[in-house]
């Protein structure tokens, strides 16, 4: 298991979360290629995304099927928000995007959860690498990270 894989099935335990990741025979960088490698629908797929909120990095973790709304996010975080270039993602998370998972990052990050992940008993987020995954629920990533539930799904 990759060094950064592994730092994620750590981050798991500390958590008491009784998780394993799961390694893919592909890369899985998009929700889609994630869904099609576990066999599950995009939805299931809990995606980490990293944005700036002043300047200050925060946590964004979505369903697979939907775009964030960034004015709502806003709103949400208080200031102006963007999308974190790479080498912000690295060092707020310790992770390159494509893998960035919810928890076991390099800082503790305010946290916004979309609440259509609720749908689904079991959701899926990246262990890392593009290469692993992991199945939780929504109530385990809602603990895990002590995020804030919202409505960030933008409404075409």
């Amino acid at each position: 298991m990759k060094p950064a894989a592994q730092k994620v099935q750590e981050a798991l335990v500390s958590l008491g979360l009784d998780r394993r990741l799961i390694e893919l025979p592909v890369s899985a960088k998009t929700a889609r290629q994630a869904a099609e490698a576990v066999g599950v629908s995009v939805g299931q797929i809990a995606k980490s995304l990293i944005f700036t909120a002043n300047g200050s990095p925060i946590l964004v973790i979505a369903s697979g099927d939907n775009r964030v709304d960034e004015r709502k996010l806003e709103t949400l975080a208080g200031g102006k928000v963007r999308r974190a270039d790479p080498e912000t993602v690295r060092q707020a998370t310790g992770f390159s995007i494509g893998g960035v998972p919810p928890v076991g990052h390099a800082t503790k990050l305010p946290t916004y959860i979309d609440r259509d992940l609720l749908r689904h008993p079991l959701i899926y987020a990246a262990g890392g690498v593009p290469e692993c995954l992991f199945p939780l629920s929504p109530d385990e990533l809602l603990r895990a990270t002590g995020g804030q539930l919202a409505d960030i799904k933008h409404a075409p």
